[in-house]
């Protein structure tokens, strides 16, 4: 009987970890009319889905610590953002204690991450002495407030994107005082973990690219109805006010910036996209930006709520010595091996393209290393502060504006 327990046991676990690897954003569930149903109950999200890859992700892996860092998740939402990046399956993290405000979330929370201690709030969660880092996975407008408590209580933090939500103050605000804390700081933008923004960013530091001249990014996602959200923080949302999963298809390759942006955008079609009926009186269902680039080159980037059809996020980008349009080209046969980092087996790869468990392993390395993250406070606002002053463009019909730049 015992034998027989243990083998449901095990058939259990591994349904469910197959699951949580496979399809990531399982509790997604109402993004509108476009998305793809991939079993009962369960949905993909344009931009969610699992990785495509068929090499091992663990070939290679060796432990860099026998260290564990205490880790603290809060954000249990529609998407179930904060126990969906692996941090209860890394050997480098141990989950000691989760958060939601909503009761019945947090206690799922908890047995998702296998974590018995819970708290009713982030603002709770950090007088925990024993945590050393947190992911923050609220609701966006809160990211800005949410990250300095963190950093005010002497953790490192992890957060979801954006870095902070339309206002460049707070984005000021924010970097110094990550540049005071000393602590690390990595914003989990899932492009950059993408197989084809990883190989470009690879293939550019190895010269074969040459300097870029030319980038393409979009992030696709029709939204006829709202996902659900904390106080309907995405009803209406301004698009380039989410603007990083397409930026980082230029930001994330080279490591520059945008210093400049002239952006277009069209009213929108649907009904939670016109100004009486949302908190932003933005009228915006598609935002296309044209940025100058601080190499010398330009890109275009969009984001889109209200365009059915293919939807996701993706880029391409042109260099002097070649291109990335889903394969390399370029003067020379391609010399860089492309593939990710391997994981520790286990780690499940998760949604936006296989992208979770890659993050992750780099915000815990980066701790462990003592190094700066892959997508630092620099890049993080880089990312997010370029899409608040497309939108201001936008409303001004287009008119070129300045970006401010952030280098740490």
């Amino acid at each position: 009987m015992n034998d027989q327990r243990s083998r449901r046991r095990f058939l259990r676990d591994t349904v469910f970890a197959a699951t949580l690897a496979g399809t990531a954003q399982w509790s997604c569930s109402d993004a509108g009319r476009n998305r793809k149903v991939v079993g009962t109950n369960q949905v993909t999200l344009p931009g969610f889905e699992a990785s495509q890859s068929n090499s091992d992700p663990y070939k290679g892996w060796e432990p860099f610590s026998e260290r564990k860092i205490r880790v603290g998740l809060v954000g249990h939402g529609v998407c179930k953002f904060a126990s969906q990046f692996g941090f209860q399956n890394h050997p480098n993290a141990e989950v000691v204690a989760v958060s939601d405000l909503i009761p019945e979330r947090c206690a799922e929370m908890a047995r998702v991450c296998n974590c018995a201690v819970t708290y009713p709030s982030l603002e709770e969660l950090v007088k925990d002495d024993r945590i050393e880092a947190v992911f923050v996975a609220t609701d966006a407008p809160s990211h800005f407030r949410h990250c300095l408590e963190v950093l005010k209580h002497g953790k490192h933090v992890a957060v979801a994107v954006p870095a902070v939500f339309g206002s460049l103050e707070d984005a000021e605000r924010l970097f110094e005082a990550v540049k005071a804390s000393g602590l690390t700081y990595m914003m989990f933008e899932t492009s950059l973990f993408r197989e084809s923004l990883y190989a470009m960013r690879q293939i550019y530091r190895a010269g074969e690219l040459g300097q870029l001249v030319y980038a393409e990014g979009e992030y696709y996602h029709y939204m006829e109805k709202p996902i659900d959200s904390f106080k309907g923080w995405r009803i209406g949302l301004p698009p380039q006010y989410y603007p990083t999963h397409s930026n980082a298809f230029h930001i994330g390759v080279g490591g520059g910036r945008f210093t400049a942006v002239s952006c277009i955008g069209m009213r929108g079609v649907v009904e939670h996209l016109q100004p009486q009926n949302n908190r932003y009186a933005n009228g915006f269902g598609t935002e296309v930006a044209l940025f100058k680039t601080s190499e010398g080159g330009t890109a275009r980037m969009a984001v889109s709520w209200d365009t059915p059809g293919d939807g996701g996020e993706r880029g391409r980008i042109r260099g002097q010595k070649g291109t990335f349009y889903d394969k390399f080209e370029g003067l020379h046969p391609l010399k860089t091996d492309t593939k990710r980092p391997p994981l520790p087996p286990g780690m499940p790869l998760g949604g936006h393209g296989g992208s979770h468990g890659y993050l992750t392993n780099e915000f815990l390395q980066s701790i462990l290393q003592n190094r700066k993250p892959l997508v630092d406070i620099s890049m993080a606002l880089n990312l997010t502060v370029s899409g608040i002053v497309a939108h201001q463009s936008a409303l001004k019909e287009g008119e070129w504006l300045k970006i401010p730049g952030y280098s740490f």
